[in-house]
């Protein structure tokens, strides 16, 4: 089990993006949790197995179709082992 810090940079406001990392995190068994930063990026924790972290990780970068992910910064950190995904406000 590992935790993922990641920032999300790029047009990732306003086009329905945290919807989209919980559609994902919850389809691949994820726990965490994502939001809104004032800077127009989106931060997101991930918990999980590490292959699984990282995959859900590729296609919250890739895969939204009106998202521009132009950076994907990660820090690695100790699970806090939180239960379930939530968007937070």
């Amino acid at each position: 089990m590992i935790r993922a810090h990641v920032i999300f940079e790029g047009k990732v406001q306003g086009v329905y993006f945290r919807a989209f990392v919980k559609k994902i995190s919850d389809e691949m068994g994820i726990n965490g949790w994502v939001k809104n930063l004032s800077d127009g990026n989106v931060e997101a924790v991930f918990e999980g197995e590490k292959d699984i972290v990282e995959k859900v990780i590729e296609r919250c970068s890739t895969e939204h179709p009106r998202a521009i992910v132009r950076n994907t910064r990660i820090s690695w950190e100790e699970p806090e082992h939180i239960i379930g995904f939530e968007i937070k406000y």
